[in-house]
C-alpha cells in the first residue's frame, strides 16, 4: 500500500477503536451497571439493545449521507456524535438516561462502521484488498482481547462512569488524524433521499433486530414480542426489496448489486460468519460460567486466546487472499473454525482448561482467516459509486447474522437445558454452531478464485460494467 493509503487506514483505525472497545467493555459491566443503577436484568439489557437498534437505524442511510456531506465530513461528524454520546453516558443519572445516551452512541457507531469500509475501498481502487482489510479489521480482533481486561481494571479501581471515558482519547486522536489524513472531497450531492426506502428499510432492520434480541428470554420465538416484530421486519424487508428493485441506484440501497456474484456470496458469508462468531461468543462465556464457575470477567479473560489467534492469522490471510483468491482462504478458515468448535461439543466441567485455551487459539486463527477474504472480495469489480451500497449490504448482513445466530443458539440452549444436564445442553447448542460454520463452507465455494491482475482490477474499478458478475 502507498503512504497515503496507509495514513488513511491509520486515521480510520484509531477512530473506530472507540466503538469497538466500547462494545466489549460495556458487555462485561452489565452486572455492575444493574446493581449500581438499581435496575432489573431485563431493563439493563436495554443498555446493549438500544445501542444495537440505533446502529440498525443509521446504517441504511450512510451511503446517502456520504453523498450529501462527503466522506471526511461524515466520518468526523459520526466520531463527534459517538464522543458526545460517551461523555453523556458517563454523566447518566439513572438507567433510563443511560439507555438514551447509549442510543446516541449507536447512531455514531452505525455511521462509522460501514463508512470505514467504504472510504478504504474507494481509496484502494481495487488493489491489495486482502492486505488492506487485514489492517483495517485489526480493531475487531483487539476489542475482544483488550476490552474485558480494560473493563475489569476500571471496575476494580473505580466506578462505572469511567468505562465511557476510555472512548475519549481514541475519539479525540481519531478526529485529529482524520482532519490531517482523510482527503477532503466535494460531495456530488446528486442523490435525493429515498424517503420511501428509508421508511421501509430502517424499521425493517429494527424490527428484525428487536425480535431476535428478545428470543433468548423464556418461550423463545413463541413470544409475541419476538415473532411479531420479527415478522413485521421481514415483511418490510421484502417490501423494500420490491421497491428498490424498481429504482436501481436511486434506491436507498441498490439491491441490484446482489446480481454481482462476489458481493452476493460475501453477504451470505458475512451473515453466516456473524451467526458463527456472535453465536459462539454467546455460548463460550456462558459455558465457562455455568460449567466452570467463573464470573463474567473471568469468562471474558478466557476468550483472550481466541482473539490472539485471530491476530496471528490476519496478515497471512490478507496476503494469501491477494495471491490465491478468496475462495481457498475462506474455505480453509471455515474449516479451521469448524474443527476447532467440535471439541466444545464434547466438553464438560472436567475438560482440561489448558486444552480449551489451545483450541480457542486455533479457532481464532480460523476466524481471522475467514474474516479477511469475505470482507474484501465483495467489493471486487464494484465502481466507486457502488461501494457505499456494498458496504451497507455487507454490514447489515453481518449485523443481522450476528443477531440471528445469537437468538437461535440461545433458544436451542434454553430448550436443551430444560431436559438435559448443563453440559449436555451446551454440547447440543455447539453442534448448531458447527452447523452454521458448515453452511459457511458450502457458500464459500462460490467465491471468486484467483484474483485478476492489477491492470484488470484497475479496468474493472473504472468501468461502468464493473457491476457484472466476476468469473472465477
Amino acid at each position: 500500500m502507498d503512504k497515503n493509503l496507509t495514513r488513511l487506514a491509520t486515521a480510520l483505525i484509531v477512530g473506530v477503536m472507540a466503538p469497538l472497545f466500547d462494545s466489549t467493555i460495556v458487555s462485561v459491566a452489565l452486572h455492575t451497571l444493574a446493581g449500581d443503577l438499581h435496575a432489573s436484568v431485563d431493563t439493563i439489557q436495554w443498555v446493549s439493545t438500544a445501542y444495537l437498534l440505533a446502529m440498525g437505524v443509521t446504517v441504511p442511510i450512510v451511503g446517502w449521507l456520504q453523498n450529501r456531506l462527503g466522506g471526511k465530513r461524515l466520518w468526523m461528524s459520526a466520531l463527534v456524535v459517538f464522543l458526545v454520546g460517551s461523555i453523556l453516558c458517563s454523566l447518566a443519572w439513572n438507567v433510563d438516561s443511560l439507555i438514551a445516551f447509549r442510543a446516541v452512541q449507536g447512531v455514531g457507531a452505525g455511521a462509522m462502521m460501514p463508512l470505514l469500509t467504504t472510504l478504504l475501498m474507494q481509496a484502494a481502487g481495487g488493489r491489495s484488498l486482502g492486505s488492506l482489510m487485514s489492517i483495517a479489521s485489526l480493531p475487531t480482533a483487539l476489542g475482544p482481547i483488550l476490552g474485558p481486561v480494560i473493563g475489569g481494571l476500571i471496575l476494580g479501581a473505580g466506578s462505572w462512569p469511567w468505562l465511557f471515558w476510555v472512548n475519549v482519547p481514541f475519539a479525540a486522536a481519531g478526529l485529529v488524524l482524520a482532519w490531517k489524513f482523510i482527503p477532503a472531497e466535494i460531495p456530488p450531492r446528486d442523490a435525493r433521499l429515498d424517503v420511501v426506502g428509508l421508511v421501509l428499510l430502517s424499521p425493517a432492520v429494527v424490527g428484525v433486530l428487536f425480535g431476535l434480541s428478545d428470543a433468548s428470554r423464556a418461550d423463545g420465538f413463541a413470544r409475541f414480542d419476538v415473532w411479531a416484530p420479527l415478522a413485521a421486519g421481514i415483511l418490510l424487508l421484502v417490501a423494500f426489496a420490491l421497491w428498490a428493485s424498481r429504482r436501481g441506484r436511486a434506491a436507498l440501497v441498490d439491491v441490484a448489486l446482489f446480481r454481482h456474484r462476489p458481493l452476493a456470496a460475501a453477504s451470505g458469508l458475512m451473515f453466516l460468519m456473524g451467526a458463527a462468531l456472535y453465536g459462539g461468543m454467546l455460548l463460550l462465556p456462558l459455558s465457562f460460567q455455568d460449567l466452570r464457575g467463573t464470573d463474567a470477567l473471568g469468562a471474558g479473560l478466557l476468550l483472550i486466546p481466541q482473539g490472539v489467534g485471530s491476530l496471528l492469522s490476519r496478515t497471512l490471510a490478507g496476503r494469501l487472499t491477494d495471491r490465491i483468491g478468496a475462495r481457498i482462504v475462506a474455505l480453509l478458515g471455515f474449516g479451521i473454525v469448524l474443527l476447532a468448535t467440535i471439541p466444545f461439543a464434547f466438553a464438560d466441567a472436567s475438560t482440561s482448561t489448558v486444552g480449551i485455551l489451545i483450541v480457542l487459539v486455533v479457532r481464532g486463527v480460523g476466524l481471522g482467516a475467514v474474516m479477511i477474504p469475505i470482507m474484501s472480495v465483495g467489493f471486487t469489480g464494484l465502481d466507486r459509486a457502488e461501494i457505499p451500497h456494498g458496504s451497507t449490504i455487507t454490514r447489515l448482513a453481518q449485523q443481522l447474522g450476528g443477531a440471528f445466530g445469537t437468538a437461535v443458539l440461545a433458544v436451542v440452549l434454553a430448550e436443551a437445558s430444560s431436559s438435559a444436564s448443563p453440559a449436555a445442553a451446551f454440547q447440543h447448542a455447539f453442534w448448531w454452531a458447527i452447523g452454521f460454520t458448515a453452511l459457511g463452507m458450502i457458500v464459500a465455494v462460490i467465491l471468486p478464485g484467483k484474483p485478476d491482475s492489477p491492470a484488470s482490477a484497475d479496468e474493472a474499478t473504472a468501468s461502468p460494467a464493473a457491476a457484472e458478475p466476476v468469473a472465477s
